[in-house]
């Protein structure tokens, strides 16, 4: 996938909320989410931590937050940006809000190979078995998100789960 200078922008902003959470003492995860006109409506990095809330991923973050900004739980015409692929919670989320497309950087096996439980089930499986219409465009700044898991390896007050 070719990503454009827009979507390189729009990780850039969901990669500094991941560094964002990491200098909070939560997980490298980070998202924004994007209306068609280009405007950032939503910016969230992960608080299970924090909140002792393990649903509170950055995606769900983000889609909350979007919807509170929209007045609306119809995200159609936005998409989100994720610093990893999205678990398959986040992802049906994704699908529930009905945004239109889901661009995301390391892969779930960065996630799993710093110590998260993932369940190894792949974006485009889940679109492909539930029949989503959300795109799934991967690998966009893919090497610098993978580094963000690689160096939470070595924080030693890391939290995974």
């Amino acid at each position: 996938m070719d990503f454009t200078e827009k979507d390189r922008a729009f990780m850039r902003i969901a990669m500094e909320m991941a560094r964002r959470s990491v200098e909070s003492g939560q997980s490298p995860f980070g998202a924004c989410i994007v209306d068609g006109a280009g405007r950032v409506i939503a910016r969230a990095h992960n608080e299970v931590v924090r909140n002792t809330d393990i649903t509170a991923h950055a995606e769900i973050q983000a889609i909350r937050m979007a919807c509170t900004a929209l007045d609306s739980i119809d995200l159609s015409g936005c998409t989100i940006y994720s610093t990893c692929e999205p678990c398959p919670m986040c992802f049906a989320a994704c699908h529930w809000a009905r945004l239109d497309r889901v661009v995301y950087g390391a892969a779930i096996d960065d996630a799993k190979g710093a110590g998260f439980n993932e369940l190894m089930i792949s974006n485009l499986q889940m679109r492909e078995i539930g029949g989503s219409p959300v795109a799934v465009d991967g690998g966009c700044l893919s090497e610098e998100n993978a580094a963000a898991f690689r160096a939470y390896v070595g924080l030693p007050d890391r939290v995974t789960y």
